[in-house]
């Protein structure tokens, strides 16, 4: 994946597009509203934009293209015999797909959005740095555990995909759901406070939300350790599930193709 640099920087110019209309119109939402006592400033949800769509690939959206393909020419058959533990084969290798995608994309766009738009003059629109170093640690180990948390995600999304013969259905019910509960299209801070409880226990906030949370020090002291500590029981309940319904799927397992 890695070897794909058109791939990269074509992502990474539409990813710029819609992280410029997303601010224009928090810029527009915060202008026209009153907005005392925000959970969040403008030049905040700013940086959250662009932080989101730095991580744009990092979404639990899609299921492994690998094992989608497999599953339409029959060679997942080959996955169930191999002398190795299935499941462990196909994190790995979908946690590797997702890193890949998403390495070369964040610092394009930390290069764009936090250095060339202030040396441009646009410091007001640009990806400000974490209010601390405390805080940037903290969203680096939240953001290791949001990746594997993504691929136990992707990973019932290619259980799915072998159980149904086919990711379209799948992959076009996770897209809206994925994209709103996880935070990127929205912070889940600036939605209705009756909503925050359920919002931030949900397991969709470890992928964008609690990381982000973190980079602006929105949680401090206890509150880091119970992010991460949320990000690590999704992470723990989804394997296990993913587990039990891999075993389920792979002794019904039919193949097509050939």
């Amino acid at each position: 994946m890695l070897q794909y640099r058109a791939a990269a920087l074509a992502g990474f110019a539409t990813q710029c597009w819609w992280g410029g209309i997303k601010v224009m119109v928090l810029a527009a939402f915060y202008g026209g509203a009153s907005m005392a006592g925000a959970p969040m400033s403008l030049a905040q949800a700013i940086t959250y934009s662009w932080l989101a769509q730095g991580l744009l690939a990092l979404l639990p959206w899609l299921g492994d293209p690998e094992v989608a393909q497999a599953v339409r020419t029959g060679s997942v058959a080959y996955d169930r015999l191999r002398p190795v533990d299935a499941y462990a084969l196909w994190f790995v290798r979908s946690a590797g797909w997702i890193a890949a995608r998403v390495l070369p994309r964040v610092a394009l766009m930390a290069a764009f959005a936090a250095v060339a738009l202030p040396l441009a003059g646009l410091g007001d629109w640009a990806w400000k740095p974490p209010v601390s170093v405390a805080a940037g640690v903290a969203f680096v180990v939240s953001t290791v555990l949001a990746l594997l948390l993504s691929t136990s995600m992707v990973m019932l999304l290619n259980i799915a995909t072998a159980a149904a013969l086919t990711e379209r259905g799948i992959n076009a019910l996770a897209g809206p759901v994925v994209i709103v509960f996880s935070g990127n299209l929205l912070p889940l801070a600036l939605l209705p406070d009756a909503w925050q409880t359920a919002l931030l226990l949900q397991p969709f906030a470890g992928v964008v939300d609690i990381p982000a949370r973190l980079y602006f020090g929105l949680m401090s002291g206890p509150q880091v350790l119970m992010g991460l500590g949320l990000q690590c029981f999704w992470i723990l309940v989804l394997v296990a599930v993913g587990r039990v319904a891999m075993a389920r799927t792979m002794r019904r397992l039919e193949v097509q193709g050939g």
